[in-house]
């Protein structure tokens, strides 16, 4: 009878850990996709020089193709992703952006901050909860075909 308890015990312990295992495993899977989306977000404003409506559809297309649905809350003054079809405004307060981004200067160099979102999923719970990952471009000159010329 001893050995019963020591065995349900031992037994309920193991499946604690694979359960522990299993929530960390998604979470770091749903961060190396975030972060390999705003990676190659980060390349496409760099490569045409600013949010551009080339740029823009190049990038959304990309988010669109590799799935990516999540939406978050963006900082005031930032400018918000209001669908993956390249409408983009000034974010309020209560709405929630695809993704946001802002451009700052200095002297005659620009760079962008970009603010992508990924979800902590678990098949069984579902969402738990939404986390943010943010990336700064490299230094540039910039394209006046920028879609943030005078917006931010």
């Amino acid at each position: 009878m001893r050995e019963t308890f020591g065995t349900t015990w031992t037994f309920q312990l193991i499946i604690v850990f694979i359960l522990i295992f299993s929530c960390f495993l998604s979470l770091v899977i749903s961060y190396s996709k975030a972060y390999s989306l705003k990676n190659e977000s980060l390349t496409i404003i760099e490569k045409y020089e600013g949010l551009t409506t080339e740029s823009g559809e190049i990038m959304n297309n990309y988010l669109r193709e590799n799935g990516y649905r999540t939406t978050g809350k963006c900082p005031e003054g930032w400018l918000g992703a209001v669908d993956l079809d390249g409408t983009y405004e000034k974010v309020k307060d209560s709405t929630r952006y695809y993704y946001c981004l802002t451009e700052e200067s200095e002297k005659d160099k620009i760079h962008y901050n970009i603010r992508l979102f990924y979800k902590f999923n678990l098949p069984v719970i579902g969402d738990i909860t939404t986390f943010k990952i943010e990336g700064t471009t490299n230094d540039f000159i910039g394209n006046n075909n920028r879609i943030t010329k005078g917006v931010s």
